[in-house]
């Protein structure tokens, strides 16, 4: 039960830590712990379309959180579905490979984050990346994290891409090459036709001897000796037990659980922790503070092809030649990630970079696929990259098997809503455009006489998150962020967060790969702390 090092969560950034921290320490022994089970073997994670069957779902991969009601969304409360389980978000997100854009994390480093800027954090996103593609200037080719092209891509996806060209906007094979802004399709996390989550790519694939995982268990609280982190509590099996860390503790449970974790550990808000009962270790106003996350619309076209996926007779009957062929080739249908294609623009031709994002599913999907509908469709999805509202994660409890209270206060910032309209405008170019409007179809919520009025209100009641939360745990060279640029927590020694709560910002695209990048730079960090500290020691015994 003691380790060099214990990493609280196997989400993306947790497991990329792990499996090169392992790589990078073999004399250091390591445990990584999980509150959800291995999904190696789930078939749901592993065949790519079971994504329309465990995001809408609270489910053991699945944290199915709510938030708070949305003043901004009509009052309603938003869905935040959270990957529960080894991977984290990467077992049950639609596996789309972008990073943002370089100016982002030029950004960050003007933010007081050293050492975060395009040219820094551009060789970690290579040395993860597998792409089969291969390498160049922009990709890596060996990384364990492998990208690929997408083996299926359905025929109104082909059109979405040509009706975007039709009305103005260019066609861009590589979003994460040379230039980010157009329309085309997303390359993956995909290999040989199945998810290749994070997990798979860093922990499954590679096993070591001083990696040692733990599933099903839940960090209760990260313990101190003074302000030191030693170790963690955990609840398995119907018991509490201790692990003690001899170097660090690094918190890697996302967006929502780790604020969660240090605030219960007595790290947060003093304030809020002082009215649950939980003794102030170090009052951190900002952890919680600053959630960011992407706010989208979606506009649902249904139409008479069966094309699209979809529910009907003959839409279901054909799901059994297709099941058979994925499971034997990782070909069809099967293999397709629903979101193939998609696009980054721009509101004004003045900006710098695209500020709205577009995905374009061959599916009706609806609440999150929450809301089904007979007979198929597509929908064509708009978020606003960099949003101006503002939320907050805050404790329901002292217990981490509560859920947090979520409030991403979205729409808050009536630009957000004004940019909203604006991309709802520009997506309905292109389902005009002559390559999907000659299909016809009946829109299910929005239709192209609505005024802007009107747009907006249907956006209250639609509108919700595209599940890119970050910023919980800001990272910044100020006093008040929650952790400093090598990511250690302020105001305690042996602690540190490593996924995509760290994030400053939010950048301009889908956050997985990014926070791949930060658990691979991370792993580089920790690494090197532990040579510098094995190096004094020598110095002092000679």
């Amino acid at each position: 039960m003691e380790y060099d090092y214990i990493i609280a969560g196997a989400g993306s950034g947790g497991c990329a830590l792990a499996g090169r921290l392992a790589e990078r320490c073999p004399d250091a022994t390591i445990a990584l712990i999980e509150a959800g089970p291995h999904t190696d073997r789930n078939l749901l994670v592993n065949m790519p379309t079971g994504v329309a069957a465990v995001v809408p779902f609270r489910l053991k991969t699945n944290y199915g959180y709510e938030t708070e009601p949305q003043p901004g969304l009509a009052g309603r409360r938003g869905y935040q579905p959270r990957g529960r389980g080894f991977g984290g978000s990467s077992a049950i997100n639609a596996m789309v490979y972008t990073r943002g854009h370089p100016l982002d994390y030029d950004e960050w480093a003007t933010l007081g984050c050293e050492g975060w800027s395009w040219a820094d954090v551009l060789p970690y996103f290579r040395r993860a990346e597998g792409n089969e593609r291969g390498e160049d200037a922009w990709h890596g080719a060996d990384g364990p994290l492998t990208v690929s092209d997408l083996r299926y891509r359905n025929p109104f996806s082909h059109r979405f891409v040509r009706a975007a060209v039709e009305a103005g906007f260019r066609a861009n094979p590589d979003f994460n090459g040379a230039e980010q802004e157009g329309v085309g399709f997303y390359q993956v996390t995909q290999r040989d036709g199945r998810r290749c989550t994070v997990a798979r790519a860093y922990v499954y694939d590679r096993e070591r001897a001083n990696l040692h995982t733990i599933s099903d268990a839940t960090v209760l609280r990260i313990t101190f000796d003074g302000r030191r982190a030693t170790g963690v509590e955990i609840a398995r099996g119907g018991r509490t037990e201790r692990l003690t860390a001899r170097a660090e503790v690094i918190v890697a449970s996302g967006a929502f659980n780790s604020p969660q974790l240090l605030m219960c550990s007595g790290i947060g808000p003093a304030d809020h922790l002082r009215a649950l009962g939980i003794d102030v270790l170090h009052d951190a106003p900002e952890a919680g503070q600053n959630l960011i996350d992407h706010v989208d619309f979606t506009i649902n076209r249904r139409v008479r092809s069966i094309a699209p996926v979809g529910f009907s007779i003959r839409g279901i009957a054909r799901m059994v030649p297709q099941f058979v062929q994925f499971t034997r080739r990782g070909t069809g249908m099967l293999s397709s990630n629903v979101a193939e294609a998609g696009g980054f623009l721009r509101s004004r031709p003045t900006l710098d970079r695209p500020d709205l994002q577009l995905h374009f599913c061959a599916a009706l999907v609806d609440d999150h696929n929450r809301r089904m509908h007979w007979g198929h469709g597509y929908s064509l999805h708009v978020c606003v990259l960099r949003p101006k509202s503002r939320g907050t994660v805050t404790l329901a409890s002292g217990d981490m098997r509560v859920a947090p209270r979520i409030d991403p206060r979205f729409l808050s910032d009536p630009r957000d809503l004004d940019l909203l309209v604006e991309g709802a405008r520009l997506a309905r170019r292109i389902l005009d455009a002559p390559s999907l409007a000659l299909h016809g179809g009946r829109e299910l919520y929005t239709h192209a006489g609505q005024t802007d009025a009107e747009l907006r209100e249907t956006i209250a009641q639609h509108a919700d998150t595209i599940y890119h939360p970050v910023a919980t745990c800001r990272m910044g060279g100020d006093a008040r962020s929650v952790v400093d640029p090598q990511l250690r927590v302020r105001g305690v020694e042996g602690l540190r967060v490593v996924d995509a709560s760290v994030m400053p910002t939010l950048i301009g695209g889908n956050t997985n790969a990014p926070t791949v990048m930060i658990g691979e730079r991370a792993a580089e960090m920790i690494a090197a702390a532990r040579s510098r500290r094995e190096a004094q020691a020598q110095v002092a015994v000679a």
